[in-house]
């Protein structure tokens, strides 16, 4: 199935990121010049919505190519939401149009938006992309845990809003992003599921994210790598001795 493309939206959210903003925004340009490359028929723009920010997020912004809405909710729902609006009100055909998501501590792979123009030419409806966290910010043991837990080059089907990406009528269909301070990403892709999306897992673009232990929103993935990971990894050593235990 060949699918049409019109252009490629991206949302990021931002709430006071002037550490890492500069480094995301960055990122997005090498990868919408390597989209330019390879895919020229195809444009790309880039909407940063700032929330709430207090910090120089807003001057950090204003120094690349991208168009910023300001907001004042202090939730990321509501912040993506209002990006995918201001982004898509001059689109005359949502099915053609596709929403590239990431976050303002992430730091996208230069194929980012060339692996999802292809995805959403092949009928793709939502790309599930990997994450992976900043090993600078992390632990021995956190490190150590999050090794054991994923496999690189292995997509594991976990929704994150630093990288996903969505058909834009299949995204209105399904509602939109809830106006939620977290998991907003999931909930749209259930949604979007239980309305026959087609849905693609993939680890070819896989994107640098913050590994700090307090994010932005009240759990998220900073609290998966201080609460959840190492009692994952704790779990898969307790099933491996079991395993172990009983072929002896």
């Amino acid at each position: 199935m060949t699918a049409a493309l019109d252009g490629v939206v991206v949302v990021i959210p931002v709430h006071d990121e002037e550490a890492l903003l500069g480094r995301c925004l960055v990122a997005m340009d090498e990868a919408r010049a390597d989209a330019a490359r390879l895919a020229p028929d195809v444009p790309v723009s880039v909407t940063v919505v700032l929330d709430e920010c207090s910090d120089q997020s807003a001057a950090i912004a204003a120094r690349f190519d991208v168009e910023v809405v300001t907001v004042h909710a202090r939730a990321v729902g509501f912040a993506r939401s209002a990006g995918v609006t201001a982004a898509l009100r001059e689109a005359t055909e949502p099915s053609a149009v596709w929403i590239a998501n990431t976050d303002a501590d992430s730091a996208v792979p230069s194929n980012w938006l060339t692996v999802q123009i292809d995805l959403a030419r092949q009928g793709v409806d939502i790309m599930v992309g990997t994450v992976r966290p900043d090993v600078a910010d992390l632990t021995d043991e956190q490190l150590d845990a999050w090794r054991l837990t994923h496999v690189p080059g292995v997509a594991n089907g976990h929704v994150h809003g630093a990288n996903l990406g969505i058909r834009a009528d299949v995204y209105r269909r399904a509602g939109g992003f809830a106006s939620v301070p977290e998991h907003e990403d999931v909930q749209l892709v259930e949604r979007a599921v239980l309305a026959g999306a087609r849905v693609e897992a993939t680890d070819a673009c896989w994107v640098l994210t913050s590994g700090r232990p307090v994010g932005r929103t009240p759990g998220g993935y900073a609290g998966y790598l201080r609460d959840g990971l190492l009692t994952r990894a704790e779990g898969i050593r307790l099933e491996a001795a079991r395993a172990a235990r009983l072929s002896a």
